[in-house]
């Protein structure tokens, strides 16, 4: 059993994995400890892989409306739809909306077969949600996309600055290269308005207000240029700078007005810039917090203004970062996914337009740039886009005023939706579905944050019908009648292709070109290792405009609008540690849904006072778009007058937290990418008369009836917390046929229920309106198993159990009970002594700002 080298599924980390199958459909999951990119690391996503391998949910055949066909009757189909929509309509009635998810091959065939043969660019990605302002801001500064920093410039750092990044949970693998920097002597700077586990390990946390970012960075800039640290003779001999630029940058932007600006202590402040002017060799690390803003493309170049300026660009460790979510989005920028590129780092200048139609000797090109990701929902609304293909993504669950959304989807003439998961929320409202491969089953290559380019290998084969997207692709474009452009029978021609067009008659104007890889044979391909293209991009002061110099951008800050009565809160999304977009691939691994199992609200301890929300409560969150149900979390990592909710749950795994719902389909004007961290909101507190849980070996008969259900993976089937109103003998209606076990108390207002099946437990509903529940770890371990009646209505074994508290560490399944318990009876001093004794927190690390706060806290206690 040889491991295959392959890449993680997840962030743009671009991890190397080294997977051994041991099954039919199980894998053993290591770090490749010769991957560049996290050197045999993996974080508790990637660690638990292997758990997300199995069939369950898979899409296995293609389906028209409810019935299943063959791939020849589907592709039929949709050819005819498309062909027959774009000859009455003309091309622009067709789209495609597209994922980081997808290999760069799919999306090289996707991009060709919209651009240059249908004639639109109506083809937008996920990714537009994520760093379309980072493409927007590098092309405006740079004239081209291009992020200049590698993850050894983070090793060779002495001041690390992240902006609007949780880097901790979101780039683990990054964050422990960053902590290992420090831990050597550098210093790290944290600017977010929440005070994340990042944030907690930070040598300065700046919790600025949100939307201030320009007026920061501005000032920083006036500051570096007061104190005579800019670079004379880079300014002058590469940099272009707008007449007006020092002036406007001038308004407002000392000390003391930026501090008001950002709602920052003046001293805090100063010692940010101090510490940034006296550092040459500093990296600049940003994320959503800057990019999904409605200012997102000025906020990025706020800060490449900043590092230019100073000269701190093309040098080790000193460089400007932006780090990219999915694992895919670099892939997917370098062949021209966005609807607002061409490809292969080309726009849509009439050269660029003709070069590329004479390498595809396509029919016709795209004249301009298609619609962009939340225009080209609306315009499916309108009724201006006529026949729409999904492939690799969940847009009734992520876009902006997802119930707009859904309307628009309900509403389209033609639906396709290409997917691993035969029931999402936007496949309810496909015409065609067709079964796609899923990690694991892939084969082809991806670009990480850093440039750094990998193959995905495939570990099994194909189940069921399931298909390559690029194979879906190039059939559907064959029988649109272009059969020798799409006559594509591998990834690896399609991948020659690719880099035949970045170097077709590019003279050395886009730094973007893989000339050398272009004559690869098909066993090159098979066995190629990492590399990163590019080497160290403006190391020699020319960029990648006309002129060759890199512009400054004038950027001035927005006024910043107040609280409104009826919304009086700023809603902020974003991620969670352990799970990853809709948890169609997360939602599966028991071991990554103990660190948060539901969608909660996290709110300032005084507004949840004045509101009336109590921690563990239910809160609803509503704004003009929507309103959805959460778990309150009380915390003062939050600002006051700011909320903050998670973006993963659907409506197949809760009743709640749909955060999808809630923000504006508000854009940055430049980059078209949504403003996700500053929608108003309100919040109420939500009684309930009742609360509960239900366990279920497998999936209920049907989602449980009540106000709150939220579905928590488990190891033999799934846990629904619940909580309502209603009668819950409404909740029975979810269990199955079996042997039945009760004790109910009306008085008390209990109920609780044991199902079996051959004398073994399949279910178990526990239900209390004023009393205590029992931990469920026990129940959970009882399922499929033979247990005495009265043990399993108790909810535990005779005796006492120990309760191990909620996950901390996930790689490991440590509970916080069993870490606490350590650190008293140990006398356990710092994060590696836990690590010593427990193994928390020596994988991936994602979890040693908690186990950091647990030592803090315990030694408060002790005192």
């Amino acid at each position: 059993m040889n491991a295959i080298r392959t890449t993680c599924a997840y962030c743009g980390v671009g991890c190397g994995i080294r997977a051994t199958v041991t099954g039919e459909r199980a894998v053993k999951i290591e770090g490749d400890p010769d991957h560049p990119a996290n050197r045999g690391r993996l974080c508790s996503k990637g660690t638990h892989l292997g758990e997300t391998v199995g069939l369950e949910g898979r899409l296995l055949t293609p389906m028209i409306g409810k019935r299943r066909v063959s791939w020849d009757k589907a592709l039929d189909l949709v050819a005819k739809r498309f062909r027959d929509t774009i000859a009455q309509h003309g091309p622009d009635s067709a789209a495609f909306y597209v994922s980081g998810q997808l290999l760069t091959e799919d999306y090289y065939v996707a991009n060709k077969l919209m651009k240059g043969f249908i004639g639109s660019a109506n083809i937008d990605t996920n990714s537009r949600l994520c760093m379309s302002s980072a493409v927007a801001g590098h092309t405006r500064a740079f004239g081209e996309d291009v992020v200049p920093a590698s993850y050894e410039d983070i090793d060779a750092a002495d001041l690390i600055v992240l902006v609007g990044s949780n880097t901790a949970w979101c780039h683990p693998i990054v964050y422990q290269r960053i902590r290992a920097r420090c831990d050597a002597g550098a210093k790290l700077v944290v600017i977010d308005p929440r005070r994340t586990e990042t944030a907690e390990e930070a040598d300065l946390h700046l919790p600025l207000r949100p939307g201030s970012d320009v007026a920061l960075m501005n000032g920083l800039l006036a500051w570096c240029r007061e104190a005579g640290v800019l670079d004379a003779a880079f300014l002058a001999d590469h940099l272009s700078v707008p007449a007006d630029f020092w002036e406007a940058l001038g308004e407002g932007s000392d000390l003391w007005s930026v501090a008001k600006t950002c709602d920052l202590p003046p001293a805090d402040l100063r010692r940010f810039y101090e510490l940034f002017a006296a550092t040459p060799r500093t990296v600049t690390l940003f994320s959503q917090g800057v990019n999904q803003s409605l200012s997102g493309t000025d906020q990025v170049n706020a800060i490449l203004n900043v590092h230019l300026a100073t000269g701190r660009i093309g040098k080790l460790g000193a460089q400007p970062f932006s780090i990219t979510g999915q694992p895919n989005a670099m892939g997917g920028r370098e062949v021209g996914g966005l609807a607002s590129t061409l490809a292969a780092h080309m726009d849509f200048a009439s050269d660029n337009r003709a070069r590329v139609q004479r390498f595809w000797a396509a029919p016709t090109i795209a004249e301009k740039p298609g619609l962009k990701a939340v225009d080209l929902f609306r315009a499916v609304g309108e009724g201006r886009i006529k026949a729409l293909w999904v492939m690799a993504t969940n847009p009734a669950v992520s876009m902006p005023d997802a119930g707009k959304v859904r309307e628009a989807l309900a509403a389209c003439p033609f639906l396709v939706v290409s997917d691993v998961i035969a029931d999402t929320d936007t496949s309810a409202f496909a015409h065609v579905r067709l079964p796609a491969a899923a990690w694991g089953e892939k084969d082809g290559s991806v670009t990480n944050s850093d440039r750094t380019i990998s193959r995905q290998r495939a570990l099994f084969p194909l189940p069921g019908e399931a298909k390559p997207d690029w194979w879906i692709v190039k059939e559907v474009g064959r029988r649109m009648g272009w059969k020798t452009a799409f006559a594509y029978d591998r990834p690896a021609e399609i991948w020659r292709e690719h880099c035949r067009l970045s170097a077709y008659e590019n003279d050395g104007a886009r730094l973007f070109a893989l000339p050398g890889l272009s004559s690869a044979g098909n066993a090159d391909y098979d066995s190629m290792t990492p590399f990163r293209w590019g080497g160290m991009p403006f190391a020699d002061g020319r960029f990648s405009t006309p002129d060759g110099r890199a512009r400054l951008v004038t950027v001035t800050r927005k006024a910043i609008s107040g609280a409104l009565a009826a919304w009086p809160l700023t809603l902020n999304t974003g991620r969670y540690r352990d799970q990853w977009h809709s948890m169609t691939r997360t939602g599966l691994a028991p071991k990554l849904a103990r660190h948060r199992e539901e969608p909660l609200v996290e709110v300032h301890p005084d507004d949840a006072a004045g509101l009336g929300v109590a921690d563990g409560g239910l809160a609803r969150v509503a704004t003009p778009q929507g309103e959805s149900l959460y778990r309150v979390r009380v915390t003062a990592a939050q600002r006051r007058g700011e909320i903050f909710t998670p973006i993963h749950w659907t409506d197949r795994t809760s009743s709640g937290g749909r955060t999808g719902l809630l923000p504006r389909p508000l854009v940055d004007p430049v980059s078209g990418q949504p403003g996700f961290k500053q929608t108003p909101a309100r919040l109420a507190a939500v009684a309930t008369r009742w609360r509960g849980f239900l366990i279920l070996a497998g999936e209920p008969v049907r989602h449980p009836a009540c106000l709150w259900a939220t579905r928590v993976a488990i190891p033999a089937g799934s846990l629904w917390e619940l909580a309502g109103n209603g009668d819950p003998v409404k909740l029975e209606a979810s269990l199955p046929g079996g042997e039945r076990i009760e004790a109910i108390d009306a008085a008390r207002g209990t109920r609780r229920i044991a199902i079996l099946s051959g004398g073994r437990l399949v279910a178990a509903l526990f239900v209390t309106e004023s009393g205590e529940l029992p931990s469920r770890d026990w129940l959970i371990g009882q399922l499929a198993e033979s247990e005495a009646a009265l043990t399993l209505l108790a909810g535990r074994a005779p005796g006492q159990q120990a309760d191990r508290g909620a996950i901390v560490c996930a790689c490991f399944d440590i509970g916080m009970r069993t870490i606490v318990a350590a650190i008293r009876d140990q006398r356990l001093a710092d994060v590696a002594a836990i690590g010593a004794a427990l193994g928390a927190g020596t994988n991936c690390g994602s979890c040693r700002p908690a186990l950091a706060r647990l030592l803090a806290e315990e030694k408060i206690h002790a005192a």
